[in-house]
């Protein structure tokens, strides 16, 4: 098994990397200038499209008899046992308006645990990367939580669903729980949220409505370094709701946010 999360890491990296030249590189320089237009937002479709093709070229080149699960439609069941779970480009709204918090996650799943989980930022120049049992690192740097803070300092991070009932929910959960925290950030990329927790940038993070290609990585990364995480009580991370915070953070958290109806639109 090592030998094989080994080989997954030097893989998922290499996709990461480079999808996430191509996006940086090959963004047209005026595209935020038309942010509104449609024509806009079909470039973004366009590159999120073909960045998941490089990335599934690359994979079916190294591992081709790995499953394939992609935000744009990529889906493969494969032989090995081994499913990728792919988002192309995380934070497309940022990337569409030139703003850096947009990244590329890229995780590699056995049995339905996570093996190798992979978020590049390159417009932070920094790479995430953690193998389970293994610890998680940012670039060649070792990555921690923060030491929970009273419930009061907490810096909590959340995100907004594109639905506009789901989003007047979510938006009345952050007016109850700004008053009890230190402060409330929205910062447009699930992974790199998930990656703020592991790094210690903000204290905890949830949100209701992600993905498994939106936490799959992020979630190996911020429990590698030291956060707990999960969904409602007694759940595991999941598309009804996820949550990342250190032990003593945590618990207080989840409990507040099972109590607002965090889990439900």
């Amino acid at each position: 098994m090592t030998d094989l999360k080994a080989e997954l890491l030097d893989v998922a990296l290499e996709a990461a990397a480079r999808a996430g030249v191509f996006l940086r590189d090959g963004r047209p320089a005026d595209l935020g200038v038309a942010a509104t237009k449609t024509s806009a937002v079909d470039v973004v479709t366009e590159m999120d499209i073909a960045s998941e093709k490089l990335i599934t070229d690359y994979l079916a080149e190294r591992r081709p008899d790995d499953g394939v699960l992609g935000e744009e439609g990529a889906s493969a069941q494969g032989t090995s046992g081994v499913e990728w779970v792919i988002d192309p480009i995380d934070g497309t709204v940022n990337y569409l308006y030139g703003r850096p918090d947009w990244s590329v996650s890229i995780a590699a799943r056995k049995d339905g645990e996570t093996l190798v989980g992979v978020v590049a930022a390159p417009m932070r120049g920094e790479t995430y990367r953690a193998v389970l049992g293994g610890g998680a690192h940012v670039n060649d740097r070792p990555a921690r939580v923060r030491v929970a803070p009273p419930f009061e300092q907490a810096l909590v991070g959340t995100g907004f669903g594109y639905l506009e009932s789901r989003r007047v929910h979510q938006a009345d959960v952050v007016r109850q729980l700004v008053p009890r925290v230190r402060d409330i950030r929205r910062g447009g990329s699930a992974a790199i949220d998930l990656c703020d927790v592991a790094l210690g940038r903000m204290d905890a993070y949830y949100e209701r409505g992600l993905n498994p290609w939106d936490f799959a990585a992020g979630d190996l990364i911020a429990r590698e370094a030291g956060a707990l995480t999960g969904g409602r009580p007694g759940e595991p991370v999941s598309p009804e709701l996820t949550i990342a915070a250190p032990p003593g953070l945590f618990q207080p958290l989840q409990n507040w946010l099972e109590e607002l109806g965090a889990w439900h639109d």
